[in-house]
């Protein structure tokens, strides 16, 4: 579905994303820039060594393939039993190639790692779940699920997403290939790593470590709004659910099952911190991790039996009756 509230972003959602891609070599922030220029270094080494070895391969089939008119073809070529120079170079060159990749790789990393942090810097708190992503933006009162919404970053004046992640289960892995490198998220440890995109758009990723059976479903969408769609979205995610007296039925229906248990919807009873916080669901492209389209016919597929979309998701069957099932889809269809 696209956003009205964002304009920008719901005319690259019609048009199918064109920053949709997850390919290292369409760098769009100052990490992945970084990572390329490091890539093509560590490629171009490589391509060099390839085909000094493939000429020198080619050479020799060539220069010394069997001939059957020559009158010499049984005299061998003379035979080189030891060669200090051959023995250095084949030493001391490879040694001098690990430690360029080495001290360009620690650079990069470094540099990443240490850059000063700007005081207009954006903080989310991501924690991974099987098989879901929490947002937390701590400082806005914000707390989303699977689609993480970002300011875009002006080089000239730079506005990077500091992003402080964990786990709440098993190990797993944020990888968003055009901005950043990986970075685990693990239980009882906290990493960091900041991400600056350049342009507007849709950011894919994934999560990079196996973390189970749902691990292939567990994605990764980011958004990079221009400063005042960002702005728009902050304000719509700060207001409570919309308390629509149209869908009371269905709000009841909710709250008087196990849905509250573990799914959180502000303004509301339902406090549950084990499922994504559902507050503005239906502003999300998506559900399920970013794993099917967000529109009401899937919502109640989802819904009635999750494994219809995702085997194996830790979100129980529900087995509601046909009209709890409408009135809870109608109920969460307004929660924009």
């Amino acid at each position: 579905m696209a956003h009205s509230f964002w304009p920008g972003l719901a005319v690259q959602i019609s048009t199918g994303f064109s920053h949709g891609s997850t390919s290292i070599f369409a760098p769009a922030g100052t990490p992945a820039h970084s990572i390329f220029s490091l890539s093509m270094l560590v490629l171009s080494i490589v391509a060099a060594i390839f085909l000094v070895v493939a000429g020198l391969l080619l050479y020799a089939v060539v220069r010394y393939r069997h001939r059957a008119d020559a009158a010499n073809a049984s005299v061998e070529p003379p035979q080189i039993y030891g060669s200090t120079q051959i023995e250095l170079s084949w030493t001391v060159i490879p040694v001098l190639i690990v430690v360029l990749l080495f001290l360009a790789t620690a650079r990069i990393i470094l540099t990443t790692q240490n850059a000063p942090k700007p005081a207009n810097a954006l903080d989310v708190t991501v924690i991974g779940h099987q098989f879901w992503w929490e947002y937390d933006y701590p400082k806005l009162g914000i707390v989303t699920a699977n689609e993480l919404h970002i300011p875009v970053s002006d080089p000239k004046h730079p506005t990077p997403t500091y992003l402080t992640m964990s786990s709440a289960d098993t190990d797993h892995s944020f990888w968003v290939p055009r901005l950043a490198g990986k970075m685990d998220l693990i239980p009882n440890q906290i990493n960091t790593m900041w991400i600056d995109p350049q342009a507007p758009g849709l950011y894919l990723g994934q999560c990079a470590q196996y973390c189970g059976v749902q691990h292939a479903k567990m994605l990764i969408r980011v958004y990079a709004d221009n400063p005042p769609e960002f702005a728009a979205w902050v304000a719509h995610q700060q207001q409570p659910a919309v308390d629509d007296p149209g869908v009371a039925e269905g709000r009841a229906v909710f709250l008087h099952n196990a849905c509250m248990s573990c799914h959180t919807i502000a303004g509301t009873a339902a406090t549950g911190r084990f499922g994504p916080d559902l507050t503005h669901v239906a502003s999300r492209d998506t559900i399920a991790s970013g794993s099917v389209t967000n529109n009401p016919a899937n919502l109640r597929a989802f819904i009635d039996n999750p494994a219809t979309f995702k085997p194996g998701v830790l979100m129980p069957a529900m087995h509601l009756s046909q009209h709890d099932l409408d009135a809870v889809v109608a109920y969460l269809s307004t929660l924009k």
